[in-house]
């Protein structure tokens, strides 16, 4: 993944707006082809990763700016939409199918939990189809097999809530102490609302080039995907929301992590800056294991030392990630890329990560999909 370039960004704030997802993915598509200095016309393809909205959805927002003749492909996998379309964007251009792929990713999600995960009717009958049982269930399993414990979950929260600071476009942009998160209300077992994303609305937007036709246009090309993993379930990755099981889809974040890292020509060890898939506190303490970042039951232990905040030797969700930004599905994994191509241009401000030269970026929907992106300058 030697050739594909980010030439721009663009985002809508995450938050709750009285305008619709049309307007919404609007406003990041246009931010994004103004900071390439494109015009609609100049892309090959545009691929828009939503969960919820209606049919022609990326036609509605596209030709909200302009009707550009050229095709329009909407992409879902559940949290993993954004990264997926970021992925197929990528290989489009190391094919040669295109030259230029604008993504955008947009949601207006409902509020209150994510319905329609993919569940069998037997589980949704039962009781178990609901997002944040899943969520408790796997942070059980690491409570009781890791050296985890509820002050750790609730730390994840005060850590992501401090950095989101400094992000103008994060939802939740206040401190917030471990009392606070224990004292809130409680949803699923150990996990309180504080320790939880919010689903909500939101836009990003990538453009991707490939670095001759930047190098051609004179755009700058410094920054570049240099590696993606996508990994969907297999027959040997179970999750099965149910307490007898263990919900542990790590193979799959693991093996996303291992051919990202390998494509790019990488190790862990090179990673300045991470932005992760933290829905709840667990799953970012989860993430650290599966990505690399530490050995299985040393979580809470790089958590602790302060590593994973900003400043440490792997800052991890210095956007605040989704615990500060809240959730719009389809946006979220194209939100992260935003977020890293900040950081790797010094552009972060008071959030900036010193130096930073390699970002990684993870995602992880319902199905189950993990896209792991490796992008550096």
């Amino acid at each position: 993944m030697k050739d594909v370039a980010i030439v721009g960004v663009g985002i809508h704030p995450f938050g709750r707006f009285d305008h619709g997802y049309r307007q919404i993915g609007e406003v990041a598509m246009r931010d994004c082809l103004a900071d390439a200095a494109l015009q609609p016309e100049d892309v090959d393809m545009v691929l828009v990763a939503n969960v919820g909205a209606e049919m022609a959805k990326g036609h509605n927002i596209v030709n909200r700016v302009r009707y550009i003749g050229k095709p329009i492909i909407n992409v879902e996998a559940a949290c993993a939409s954004g990264g997926s379309a970021l992925s197929l964007g990528a290989s489009l251009i190391e094919s040669g199918a295109a030259r230029t792929v604008l993504c955008v990713g947009v949601e207006k999600a409902p509020r209150g939990f994510v319905a329609g995960a993919g569940f069998e009717s037997w589980q949704v009958e039962s009781g178990l189809g609901v997002n944040p049982l899943y969520f408790s269930f796997q942070a059980q399993d690491l409570m009781r097999d890791k050296d985890v414990t509820v002050e750790d979950l609730a730390d994840v929260a005060v850590k992501n809530h401090k950095h989101a600071v400094h992000n103008p476009n994060a939802m939740y942009r206040r401190e917030i102490t471990r009392e606070e998160v224990l004292a809130s209300r409680p949803v699923c077992d150990p996990l309180t609302l504080l320790m939880l994303c919010t689903p909500n609305e939101g836009a990003a937007a990538v453009v991707l080039m490939h670095k001759e036709e930047a190098a051609r246009r004179g755009l700058d090309n410094s920054i570049r995907i240099s590696g993606i993993g996508l990994v969907s379930r297999g027959a040997d990755d179970w999750f099965v929301p149910a307490p007898s099981l263990q919900s542990d889809l790590t193979s799959i974040t693991a093996r996303a992590a291992e051919a990202a890292l390998t494509q790019a020509g990488v190790g862990v060890d090179d990673i300045d800056v991470v932005e992760c898939q933290d829905t709840d506190a667990a799953s970012e303490l989860i993430a650290y294991r599966d990505l690399g970042l530490c050995k299985k039951g040393e979580e809470a232990e790089l958590l602790r030392s302060g590593a994973t905040t900003l400043g440490g030797s792997i800052p991890v969700n210095v956007s605040g990630g989704l615990l500060s930004k809240g959730e719009p599905l389809g946006a979220s994994g194209l939100g992260q890329i935003h977020e890293l191509v900040t950081q790797l241009r010094g552009a972060a401000g008071a959030r900036q990560v010193e130096d930073a030269k390699i970002g990684m970026a993870h995602v992880m929907g319902a199905g189950h999909n993990a896209c792991v992106v490796v992008v550096q300058r």
